[in-house]
């Protein structure tokens, strides 16, 4: 769905009117929106549960109200949902924007390389809030990012096996991204962009043969009803764009301690989130299974396409930062990431890895507790 500014104002301004008063006797009321349906760990954790904290370490001066799904915006449109004050506060996955976002999209060509959204998830939101070339990004759009979101590996769901190459050639496969999509093709396959919104009607009407996305939505989206089939391929996991991406004017209009307060639930929600999705994969699998879904693991062939790919895709990364997306500077810019992705690596190993509050404290003291008080103000 295409909108022009004016028209997605118009579109969606008769839905919803937020209220937005900031005084010492009125609470601020905003709108937080994610396209997920309210069960994904996207919007459960990261914006019902994430919502609740906000009212709660504001002491109720904080009023966000919480729209999951489309029924507000489409996917690619939350950017400019954020830029036009249609909403306050809004997930936005960098995919779809590509042209607006190239710094991001530049260095999401490292996901099909990497395979711990724990590390992942910490390493790019203190990547997104550092490094210059990305915060000069977000400043030209005129949002202000203030933490990431991190899927688990994705993998295969198919209405056919795939479990080799000979199984894979022909299939139309909905990817996201490119660097999966260029590896779809040299395996033979047809990519197909779509938004993962639309995953479960391409199958269920055969416009798709596979989808690639996490485990979880096996059950999350009841891909299992219409993907009888699962490859445990990894093929990536996807980080791109702000999970909570803040009007300008919004966070410039709020109080110290109100930035304060997004800061610190904004680190209890995403640890959360993430530890919470990787368990909600695991069990979708298993539900799947015992639902009568066949779950495989790649044969060597088709394991061997993508760890060669891997190999090539990271000896083309500076090359592609530069000539597809723009990036002066492609070397400072994707070496930046990968250090910080071995920072998190190595502080990850000192954490138990499923204590929530535990890794909230690590995020505030490595990363929120560090940015400049007026940090995103522009």
């Amino acid at each position: 769905m295409n909108f022009t500014r004016n028209t997605l104002t118009l579109a969606v301004g008769a839905l919803v009117l937020p209220v937005v008063a900031s005084s010492a006797h009125a609470a601020t009321s905003f709108i937080a929106n994610s396209f997920y349906d309210q069960q994904h760990p996207h919007s459960r954790y990261g914006y019902i549960e994430w919502a609740e904290m906000v009212k709660e370490l504001s002491n109720g001066e904080l009023q966000p109200e919480v729209y999951t799904g489309t029924v507000l915006l489409a996917p690619r449109a939350n950017l400019q949902g954020i830029q036009d004050n249609v909403v306050q506060v809004a997930h936005h996955a960098a995919i779809y924007t590509p042209s607006e976002m190239p710094v991001a999209n530049a260095v999401q060509e490292l996901g099909f390389n990497y395979d711990d959204p724990l590390v992942g998830i910490l390493a790019v939101t203190d990547f997104s809030l550092n490094n210059p070339t990305q915060l000069a990004e977000w400043e030209e759009l005129d949002i202000v990012y203030l933490g990431a979101y991190n899927t688990p590996s994705y993998v295969l769901f198919c209405r056919e096996p795939v479990r080799n190459l000979e199984e894979l050639r022909g299939k139309r496969i909905r990817t996201a991204g490119s660097t999966v999509s260029a590896w779809v093709e040299q395996a033979g396959g047809t990519p197909v962009n779509v938004p993962s919104s639309e995953m479960y009607s391409g199958l269920d009407r055969g416009s798709l043969d596979c989808a690639s996305n996490a485990a979880n939505d096996l059950i999350d989206r009841s891909l299992w009803e219409v993907a009888e089939h699962t490859t445990l391929l990894p093929t990536g996991m996807y980080w791109s764009g702000p999970q909570w991406g803040f009007n300008s004017g919004f966070w410039a209009s709020l109080s110290d301690e109100e930035r304060n307060v997004f800061k610190e639930a904004t680190a209890k929600a995403m640890t959360r989130m993430i530890v919470q999705y990787l368990g909600a994969s695991e069990a979708a699998l298993e539900e799947a299974a015992s639902n009568g879904n066949n779950i495989y693991e790649p044969e060597e062939d088709l394991m061997a396409s993508v760890e060669a790919f891997r190999d090539e895709a990271l000896a083309n990364v500076y090359d592609k930062a530069r000539d597809e997306y723009g990036v002066e500077d492609p070397e400072a810019l994707i070496d930046d990431f990968i250090a910080t992705y071995e920072k998190w690596d190595a502080l990850i190993s000192e954490v138990d890895r499923e204590d929530e509050e535990a890794l909230a404290e690590l995020a505030m003291e490595e990363i929120y507790n560090k940015l400049p008080a007026d940090y995103g103000i522009y």
